[in-house]
């Protein structure tokens, strides 16, 4: 697979933002209540064990994309250490796991702005931010990694700021409620009022939240210098999204009671409005409308970058392997937007559709399947690199191997059991089997109809 026209304008900088944007989404600010509510203050402890099933695979992502870095990431090296069938059913599953999310974050930005201006419906907003997201994918990938780094740079003020004022409020440096302490956090029912089985629940909902840290290894292709750039950006990216994650959600807690957490506005906002500060509430409007933006723009980037993977590799239209002038995936990019158009006008007949539910729901499943593929790749990988007795010509290696590459695995697959059980949670389980099993048998039949298999590396 050459790579030898990808546009590799991408800095280092570009590389960390980019894959915050798509972990940082408005989902992030909205669907905080929802786990809070799931598992109280102990949801705390969900986040932990999220952020460091991610450091595992951003690991093991590192090594990968340090000795191959192509733009196709983990469908590339699925291919090559897993099986050409198994590659072609995480591209698909993964685009479409985009496809379905990024509507969803234009639905998002489309109902934020119809709070503000409400003679514009909201189908309207989510056309208008998907032509802008659009304009920003096709052109040079240095522009558009400049103004997605610029988004999320807005989400992370935004946090940092968050935390310094419930750090303040908490401690009674400001408003009028005095010294909370741990009053709040322990409250209503103490530190796990649910249980401590809600921790299990509800990490796998996070692990959907963040899910978006391994377009580094999509981005890997556009990259200046990939074997100096990957590895500072996944420890500085998992690092950073522990903190934003951690810190922010310890002190939300702590001034926001967990029974009044909800989906209908930003717990983020809520915590901050009932102390008096409405204005900084407002202005949190505005970072979910940001949210929203950043998340579509770097959704819309892995989405076309995993479709060319599959072009370049024969299993998608060759047509959409090609690059324009600017060495960008333009037909690959355009086709994933006319899918995600397809997705809103959808939403615009029918709010409620099924459909619609389910392409959302599967994303959860896919998202983990994308990581597991990562982690068996670089398992694969290594041993056949230890066999060979070529280890030592690695660039970088994952540390603490196998242990971190087999806990990244076997923590999912028992995320993914935890579906099969939980009636709220195996509809994306049943929605997701479907889109990763009939890519595979479609190649299959393919393959053994119309050519000759490819010969994988074994």
């Amino acid at each position: 697979m050459s790579e030898s026209k990808m546009n590799r304008g991408l800095k280092n900088r570009h590389l960390q933002l980019i894959s915050l944007g798509g972990v940082i989404g408005s989902g992030y600010f909205l669907g905080t209540g929802y786990v809070l509510e799931k598992a109280g203050p102990a949801s705390i402890l969900a986040y932990l064990l999220g952020g460091i099933i991610v450091l595992c695979v951003m690991l093991c992502l590192a090594e990968l994309a340090v000795e191959k870095p192509v733009s196709g990431s983990f469908v590339t090296y699925a291919r090559e250490n897993i099986s050409s069938t198994w590659a072609c059913g995480v591209g698909w599953a993964y685009w479409i796991t985009w496809v379905a999310y990024v509507p969803s974050e234009m639905i998002a930005a489309g109902i934020i702005m119809n709070h503000f201006l409400p003679m514009v419906s909201q189908l309207w907003w989510a056309v208008l931010f998907s032509l802008l997201v659009t304009c920003i994918n096709l052109f040079h990938v240095d522009k558009f990694g400049e103004s997605e780094s610029w988004l999320a740079l807005i989400k992370i003020i935004a946090l940092v700021a968050f935390s310094v004022v419930a750090g303040l409020i908490c401690f009674g440096l400001i408003g009028d409620q005095g010294y909370i302490g741990t009053s709040v956090l322990l409250g209503s029912g103490g530190f796990a009022p649910n249980g401590y089985w809600s921790i299990v629940l509800t990490m796998v909902i996070i692990l959907v939240n963040f899910q978006g840290t391994e377009i580094i290894g999509l981005a890997a292709g556009e990259c200046r210098e990939p074997a100096r750039s990957i590895p500072i950006a996944v420890r500085n990216v998992t690092w950073r999204i522990i903190a934003l994650y951690i810190i922010p959600i310890s002190l939300l807690i702590s001034i926001l009671p967990w029974d009044q957490a909800s989906l209908s506005e930003s717990v983020f906002a809520a915590a901050v409005n009932q102390y008096g500060f409405t204005g900084f509430g407002a202005f949190f409007a505005f970072v979910i409308l940001t949210a929203a933006i950043s998340c579509s723009n770097s959704g819309l980037y892995g989405a076309a970058r995993a479709l060319h993977a599959l072009a370049k590799l024969d299993m998608a239209p060759k047509g959409l392997g090609r690059l324009n002038a600017n060495g960008m995936p333009s037909r690959s990019i355009l086709v994933s937007v006319c899918a995600c158009w397809a997705v809103i006008l959808l939403y615009a007949f029918n709010p409620d559709s099924v459909i619609y539910t389910y392409l959302l729901a599967v994303s959860g499943f896919t998202g983990a399947i994308a990581w597991i593929s990562i982690c068996w790749s670089q398992y694969r990988r290594r041993r056949r690199h230890i066999a060979e007795g070529t280890v030592n010509q690695l660039r970088y290696k994952t540390p603490f191997f196998p242990y971190v590459t087999l806990f990244g695995i076997w923590s999912q697959v028992f995320c993914l059991i935890v579906m099969i059980f939980t009636p709220e949670l195996r509809d994306a389980l049943l929605a997701g089997v479907p889109m990763l099993v009939l890519p595979m048998l479609w190649y299959r039949f393919r393959v053994r109809h119309h050519e000759t298999p490819v010969r994988v590396l074994r």
